[in-house]
């Protein structure tokens, strides 16, 4: 049995400790957000949260997230209200297919979270590992600049 902390509630699975956190979250605890992209860790679709630390979740062995906090873009909103950084998405109209963006969106969410006020620069090295193919690229820059001036929880 494997236990964690799943967007803030207790989760518990006996799937096996090999099996990826990408198909447990998805297929297991039907958390669908969390996408499928390249299955090598490359594309930062699959991007998760643990312990507020980004990981790509499809070469994440569920025995990694053993009494690890989890989070997914599931669990970003709080009370009903999107978090920050998802508003500012919607507001800067950073979805095209909105394939990349939960996994951007979670980066985000990690960079903002260890440094609240980043530069441009800043931003576009920590975001440079999840790709976007529809070139939403100026769109999403804005929106993590915009959450960034908001203040991100």
């Amino acid at each position: 049995m494997i236990s964690f902390i799943l967007n803030g509630k207790p989760a518990e699975t006996s799937t096996g400790g090999d099996r990826p956190l990408l198909w447990v979250l998805r297929s297991d605890l039907g958390l669908t957000g969390t996408r499928f992209g390249c299955g090598e860790g490359q594309c930062g679709a699959c991007s998760v949260l643990v312990d507020g630390r980004v990981v790509r979740s499809c070469s994440t062995p569920l025995r990694a997230v053993a009494g690890k906090r989890v989070t997914t873009i599931e669990g970003l909103a709080q009370d009903g209200r999107l978090h920050r950084v998802q508003q500012a998405f919607i507001d800067e109209r950073a979805f095209q297919c909105g394939f990349c963006t939960p996994g951007m969106i979670v980066a985000a969410c990690a960079l903002l979270g260890r440094t609240p006020s980043p530069t441009r620069a800043e931003i576009v090295r920590h975001m440079d590992g999840n790709l976007c193919r529809c070139g939403s690229h100026p769109r999403i820059l804005a929106a993590i600049e915009a959450a960034a001036k908001g203040g991100a929880r």
